[in-house]
């Protein structure tokens, strides 16, 4: 019984996902838009995904989620971009099958932090760390002087990563209005590895209920992701 219940999902999500790759093959060649089979291809693995996990919300939240006018593609931004970096995390583990299975370093798990440094080590900083720029840009497009941006990294305000050997380079994200986000100094002194701090600190933590500190930092929420931190640090 249960092998033929299996047997009715896979044809289902087979024929959705027929379905789905005639619909984006269509309305991308529709607009003019060019991609290759790769993203379409994921495209419809994500559509049959996002389908399957409506069918399990009520009828208030599919009709809210249908009314909303604005917002809904800022939302789908968000979704894409936070599958980007959690398909780039590097810290890896085997399960016991065999698959690859995604792991962020736990409070509980020094050896997992400790890899996951090696791993940001060798890793090229583009590939995880979201936008980063150099003084330069930042002197020209969010008006920091050099000076200022030095001092800040002296005192350990601002995360700079390295690139090279004396190059370091800035990510964007930490900052608000020009500057870096209230929260920065007290991070970076309980997770001194500034590339270890910049990857805590874009991923949801289990310690902040899923949410993630950047993003908790840059809405002034200090406290929480400060506790966070001092807890993360202390198997580190």
């Amino acid at each position: 019984m249960s092998e033929d219940i299996h047997l009715q999902d896979l044809n289902f999500l087979n024929k959705c996902t027929e379905i789905f790759s005639c619909k984006f093959k269509k309305i991308f060649n529709n607009e003019g838009i060019h991609t290759d089979d790769g993203a379409i291809c994921v495209a419809e693995k994500l559509a049959v995904e996002i389908a399957t996990a409506l069918t399990c919300l009520s009828l208030g939240d599919l009709q809210a989620i249908g009314d909303m006018r604005s917002g809904l593609t800022g939302l789908a931004s968000q979704f894409v971009r936070a599958l980007a970096v959690e398909a780039a995390r590097p810290c890896l583990t085997k399960n016991d099958g065999g698959a690859g299975k995604l792991a962020v370093a736990s409070t509980t798990d020094i050896s997992s932090q400790s890899q996951c440094r090696g791993d940001l080590e060798s890793m090229v900083i583009e590939d995880w760390a979201g936008r980063v720029a150099g003084a330069t840009y930042l002197e020209e497009n969010l008006r920091i002087p050099r000076s200022t941006l030095h001092r800040w990294h002296r005192r350990n305000e601002v995360v700079a990563l390295r690139k090279g050997r004396q190059r370091h380079v800035f990510p964007l994200a930490q900052f608000v209005d020009g500057r870096p986000a209230s929260g920065i100094p007290e991070v970076l002194s309980y997770i001194s590895h500034p590339r270890l701090a910049w990857f805590w600190m874009l991923h949801p933590s289990p310690l902040l209920n899923g949410r993630v500190p950047i993003e908790l930092l840059r809405q002034d929420m200090v406290g929480d992701v400060v506790s966070a931190a001092r807890e993360y640090s202390r198997t580190s």
